[in-house]
């Protein structure tokens, strides 16, 4: 399974540079990588998440559906592809940007507004994340919701929540799981500022233990 890296281009290095025969296969993979998911993402624009799929991606693309295969190993490896831009870009936010998202803002204000952040981002991916999760069977291990859960777990503590932090970042998390939020309002028509205003009430709830 992919791994979606913290911030766009993250890398493990080590190691001796590569030769230049190697590194410059290495750039026309990415290159064709790169282009295979903007073939996709054009799909997921013109029709939907559902239509995209490896034989279709490879026609739009004018390749044969191994090469597709051997890039992204899997229909969930491609949807996890398409989902690292705006993961890494969501994590970026939390992690480095400007409060009450990002760090500067009181614990409670954060939890709040990450949120809040986090409920208008599964609006706009959703489909493609739970996509990605139909075939992953540690789903809830993989690095991207680990460091989310972490991250609540630590303004949970810094608000000063001593009931079990990481169980609770568990179940505030879990309120905010894609297929609850997407069932939500397209079943149930419920409004997104319904859902933030909730998510507000629920993590005010927690930290003040009213």
């Amino acid at each position: 399974m992919s791994l979606i890296p913290i911030r766009p281009g993250a890398q493990s290095g080590g190691g001796r540079p590569a030769a230049p025969a190697a590194e410059s296969a290495r750039s026309d993979a990415m290159r064709n990588r790169e282009l295979l998911l903007c073939a996709a993402r054009e799909i997921v624009e013109e029709s939907s998440v559902a239509a995209l799929t490896m034989d279709r991606l490879a026609q739009r693309a004018g390749v044969g559906k191994g090469t597709v295969f051997r890039r992204f190993g899997s229909r969930a490896g491609l949807m996890m592809a398409l989902l690292s831009d705006a993961e890494a870009e969501f994590q970026g936010r939390f992690m480095f940007g400007p409060p009450p998202v990002g760090p500067g803002a009181p614990p409670l204000e954060r939890l709040i507004a990450v949120g809040a952040a986090r409920i208008d981002w599964i609006l706009e991916f959703g489909e493609l994340a739970r996509a990605a999760d139909a075939s992953v069977y540690n789903r809830f291990d993989v690095p991207p919701a680990v460091l989310w859960r972490r991250h609540l777990e630590m303004l949970l503590r810094e608000a000063g929540v001593t009931a079990d932090p990481w169980v609770m970042a568990s179940a505030l998390g879990a309120s905010l799981e894609p297929e609850l939020l997407l069932h939500s309002v397209g079943v149930h028509g419920i409004a997104p500022e319904r859902l933030a205003d909730t998510w507000r009430e629920l993590v005010t709830r927690v930290v003040c233990g009213s």
